[in-house]
């Protein structure tokens, strides 16, 4: 992809799209789960789309604008506001104002943008303004949407989450009734279901798991990321990079899901760029959906939060000095807790703590949004070239989270991108550890050469 393309976008006014219908006004509470701390942010989404002939003379814009408005009448509580009672407890009035919605064009094609479209994306600040004032949780819209006409008759859908709304299973459901709706149904193939209270504590609340993804963990050593020194990068993983990793495991390991392989290669390889004392306590926090858990299942169109934040935890001595397959095992630990019961604890553990932040300091947590189906969304021009995070170390902390997004390099080889974020020296540091990795320079080690390397770096910013 071409990271130094520079281009102009004409907005216009930002707007607030408000249901079709008239809604029901009520306050609804949302449950102990999306309520936390670590969800109190806003998440951001882009979609590219290409040119289709048989829409020729038809205004995206105008078609997501009207569908828009005729979702919300289902999904009514994305048109409210959140506020906030006791104990912290978040509620939506919905009040039937509306989500915020940008009318623009870029003097831009698709094609320009290059062949393989990744984070993080030139201009982005321009693909989907941040409103002023727009940016918090309380008494804010809970989206803002960007439809961004392009030159070639392609478009550029871009949004943003309040998260404590969705999680990416429930914000697509959402982006796929949008899409139904403006390819002309009447109305959703899944009805959304609120019932947050099914996720709610129990009373009284008991915490019987172990939940240390929430360990009070003072940042004495300043290891919190700044903000101000951050670089951007994305990189690919396909079969033959998947494949040197697990060179490194035994062969009872050899088996592992790729999620787990990568992660545990990446925790090690992010925590030798990071440099922290061999003494101090690393953390990978794996985010793991629930939905499968409950018995009986949750109801389907559910479109609440429902996933953990799943921990392993050690030293950065013992993770660095030890073989891949020591870290492994940690990820597939952390992964195995997860269960109805630690669901229905977590929410106690919500409640009785006030709701605090997951342990941010020396984390890094990950996300697979593989299977999530942004890039199946399709509002009447195809499935999206790429659908998924716009960026990573988003959060309420920056820095700290990656994604695993669906790609096709372009080589054409199938894989996925992981964007990453990290202070610039650390960030080659990392580059130099993975490439250590990935061509069997073992073991990986700060001060490993980098010669003869994969070309691993998609893009920067």
């Amino acid at each position: 992809m071409d990271t130094s393309l520079v281009f102009t976008v004409q907005r216009r006014e930002p707007e607030l799209i408000a249901p079709a219908k008239a809604t029901p006004r009520e306050v609804k509470l949302l449950s102990d789960i999306d309520d936390q701390d670590g969800l109190r942010f806003q998440i951001p989404v882009i979609q590219f789309y290409r040119y289709d002939p048989a829409q020729a003379g038809t205004d995206p814009v105008a078609v997501i604008r009207e569908a828009l408005a005729k979702t919300l009448v289902f999904y009514y509580p994305f048109a409210g506001r959140l506020r906030e009672g006791a104990g912290r407890k978040l509620m939506v009035d919905c009040t039937g104002e509306g989500v915020l919605f940008i009318e623009a064009d870029a003097d831009v094609t698709l094609t320009q943008f290059g062949h393989a479209l990744q984070p993080p994306f030139p201009c982005w600040e321009n693909l989907l303004y941040d409103v002023p004032s727009s940016q918090g949780v309380l008494h804010t819209p809970l989206l803002l949407i960007q439809v961004t006409r392009l030159k070639c008759g392609g478009f550029i859908f871009a949004l943003r989450l309040n998260h404590t709304m969705s999680d990416a299973a429930g914000l697509v459901q959402f982006m796929n009734a949008v899409g139904e709706i403006a390819r002309g149904r009447q109305e959703p193939s899944v009805p959304p279901v609120w019932r947050r209270e099914l996720l709610n504590a129990r009373d009284p609340p008991r915490v019987t798991c172990i939940h240390r993804e929430y360990d009070v963990v003072p940042d004495t050593k300043g290891t919190i990321i700044p903000v101000d020194d951050m670089a951007h990068r994305s990189f690919f993983f396909g079969r033959s990079e998947l494949s040197a990793i697990r060179r490194l495991l035994p062969p009872h390991q050899n088996q592992c899901s790729s999620f787990d392989v990568l992660t545990a290669c990446l925790w090690r390889c992010r925590t030798l760029a990071l440099q922290p004392d061999s003494d101090e306590e690393v953390r990978i926090i794996c985010i793991v959906n629930a939905r499968s858990k409950f018995n009986p299942p949750l109801p389907e169109g559910y479109y609440g939060n429902v996933f953990a934040f799943s921990v392993a935890v050690t030293t950065a001595g013992k993770l660095c000095e030890n073989p891949l397959g020591y870290a492994l095992e940690l990820v597939r630990k952390a992964k195995a807790d997860v269960s109805e019961e630690y669901m229905q604890s977590l929410a106690d553990l919500m409640v009785t703590r006030g709701r605090p932040h997951f342990t941010v300091v020396r984390s890094y947590l990950v996300s697979d949004v593989r299977r999530a189906g942004f890039e199946d969304v399709d509002f009447g021009w195809g499935k999206a070239v790429y659908g998924g995070p716009a960026k990573g170390g988003v959060g309420a902390i920056p820095g700290v989270a990656s994604f695993y997004i669906p790609f096709r390099n372009d080589k054409g080889e199938e894989g996925l991108v992981m964007p990453v974020c990290l202070p610039s020296e650390a960030m080659q540091r990392f580059e130099k550890e993975l490439d250590s990795v990935l061509n069997n320079r073992l073991p990986p080690t700060i001060n490993t050469p980098s010669s003869n390397s994969r070309h691993l770096l998609l893009s920067s910013l």
